[in-house]
């Protein structure tokens, strides 16, 4: 396994960028290849590096889609920018804090 694989996963649009999923799949393959302790330096070093871009390809998508789904948010009627959470319902913690501030009031 001396040769850098060079081929780039599946194409998304006429971009000629990978696809965020193809990206992700690539990157396991990746890890699997370091983890699997068959690699010589030289190209334990070159997938990293792949790896590295692929990181940031990723991150540099995710942190879009991010920005669509604030830019998505609609409150009263009106789009409004708010952050992702990644909680389905954000009433969980806002009667967590409701608790918790009710303790410390009987507690004074």
């Amino acid at each position: 396994m001396s040769a850098k694989k060079t081929g780039s996963p599946a194409k998304a649009g006429d971009s000629g960028q990978p696809s965020f999923e193809a990206a992700m799949k690539r990157l396991e393959a990746l890890v699997g290849e370091m983890e699997g302790g068959k690699l010589n330096l030289e190209d334990m070093i070159a997938r990293f590096e792949e790896g590295q871009g692929l990181i940031d390809f990723c991150s540099t998508k995710l942190n879009e889609v991010e920005k669509k789904v604030e830019m998505l948010v609609k409150q009263g009627g009106k789009v409004a920018a708010q952050p992702f959470t990644g909680e389905e319902d954000g009433a969980a913690d806002a009667d967590d804090e409701a608790a918790e501030k009710t303790e410390k009031d009987e507690l004074f």
